[in-house]
């Protein structure tokens, strides 16, 4: 399963749906779109020194989906498919479905625009 920032950001909380469903996964992915994300926000958070020791002490218990030139592809596919039909995503989130894609895991998210995306399947929490 991969995080989307939101789903992350509830994770490191100490959201315990979020902690549930991770639990049931054989495997927890993070796109480095989202860690670059996350990165971001907790940079300017006033409780930085903790959200980086979280990350220090957890993020190799997770996979960190880098972005290939089969990404790369799938995203451009993605975008101007979904423009097509009216529906585009965020583009960021648009890198993180074509990683749901290439790796074939479902995204962790509350965001319904997901659900716009052949073929990905998204579980919420």
């Amino acid at each position: 399963m991969i995080l989307d920032t939101n789903a992350l950001s509830a994770f490191v909380d100490g959201d315990a749906a979020v902690g549930e469903v991770l639990r049931r996964q054989p495997r927890a992915a993070i796109p480095v779109i989202v860690l670059g994300e996350f990165r971001y926000g907790i940079a300017q958070s006033r409780h930085r020194a903790a959200y980086e020791a979280w990350l220090e002490s957890q993020l190799p218990a997770f996979d960190v989906l880098a972005v290939t030139e089969e990404t790369a592809i799938a995203y451009a596919a993605l975008r101007v498919s979904l423009k097509q039909t009216g529906r585009p995503v965020p583009a960021n989130d648009a890198w993180i479905a074509a990683l749901a894609l290439q790796h074939r895991l479902p995204v962790l998210s509350r965001d319904a625009h997901f659900d716009a995306v052949p073929g990905l399947e998204r579980s919420a929490w």
